[in-house]
């Protein structure tokens, strides 16, 4: 090679650096538009949060499958069920998050199954028993109320008494979002569920019968007859192709904080298990949530036929939970 001939630097490398950032950006940006999509092509997904009290927008939140967020909503709707307090709650889905991430396994180690890893060879139930999560939940609180002082104890204590696992530290890691969790489903948080529009039919009769086998006869809600494609139109005017199938929930006069506490964990849950069970909106306390909507946020509706909202007949008066079945 010629003294004088002067190797040039290559300048792909760089341009070709830029061109694989834009398309990284590009998929990004194509995957965010389709999440936050009213509807459509996103995918499922579910987003637990607490707005601080600072009134910034500022917010702590946690983001699940809808599969682990309608574990996490029944194992909180039965901890609001049974009347205990957030703590027991909250020690409940951390110990569930570390046994299971919220997922209701089928294997674990040795003989253990479903979201508490619970051990039929053990005495915590049949495998049948601890695959049912409404079960499996109300077994855990079962054991945790047992403890004494659980309430006062480190997360991490309490639950080990209960689980007696070979990892005890493990759940602390988990109660920062437990805490989240629990406000979301019976607090003052909300639980986002956003992607596409259920599909129907949803089962009003199977969505009642679970509500009943979670909360039982309270005392402190009624649940009218059925209304929509069953029953009576009512205020359910529905539209195109009539009026939708309904499961309602009203408050009584008497029932306090604990019922408005029963409410937002019933209202919640129907939204964790829309996909599951074709549920296509859920109307509380002057708020709805409508499937493949809005991001899969809460909106303000007003009640029914109050000036400030849109009129629409679905929406729900103060102390009144309306679930509705995607058709």
């Amino acid at each position: 090679m010629s003294e004088n001939r002067v190797s040039r630097p290559r300048r792909r490398r760089p341009l070709r650096a830029a061109v694989g950032l834009l398309v990284l950006l590009a998929v990004v940006g194509y995957f965010a538009v389709q999440r936050a999509s009213n509807g459509g092509g996103g995918a499922p997904y579910c987003t637990a949060r607490v707005y601080s009290g600072n009134y910034d927008g500022t917010s702590e939140s946690y983001e699940m499958s809808p599969e682990q967020a309608a574990n996490a909503a029944t194992i909180a709707a039965v901890g609001v069920a049974k009347g205990l307090p957030d703590r027991a709650v909250t020690i409940a889905l951390a110990t569930a998050m570390q046994e299971s991430a919220l997922r209701n396994l089928d294997h674990g180690d040795r003989d253990s199954l479903g979201l508490f890893q619970q051990r039929p060879s053990m005495g915590w139930g049949t495998p049948e028993q601890i695959t049912d999560p409404v079960y499996a939940a109300g077994i855990f609180y079962d054991h945790l109320v047992d403890v004494p002082g659980y309430s006062r104890l480190p997360l991490t204590v309490a639950a080990q008494k209960v689980q007696r696992s070979g990892f005890p530290q493990a759940y602390a890691k988990h109660e920062p979002d437990a805490i989240v969790l629990t406000a979301a489903f019976g607090g003052d948080g909300t639980l986002e569920c956003g992607g596409p529009e259920p599909v129907g039919p949803g089962d009003p009769e199977k969505v009642r019968a679970e509500i009943v086998r979670i909360f039982g006869k309270d005392g402190l809600h009624t649940i009218p007859p059925q209304t929509g494609q069953a029953g009576q139109a009512g205020r359910n005017g529905g539209g195109k192709g009539g009026p939708e199938a309904e499961v309602t929930l009203q408050e009584k006069a008497n029932g306090g904080e604990a019922a408005v506490r029963r409410s937002r964990a019933m209202a919640h849950w129907a939204v964790a298990h829309s996909k599951e069970m074709g549920i296509s909106r859920v109307s509380y306390n002057l708020h709805a949530w409508v499937g493949g909507q809005d991001r899969g946020q809460w909106q303000h509706k007003g009640g029914t036929g109050a000036k400030d909202g849109d009129g629409d007949p679905r929406n729900a008066d103060m102390g009144e939970v309306r679930i509705f079945m995607a058709r």
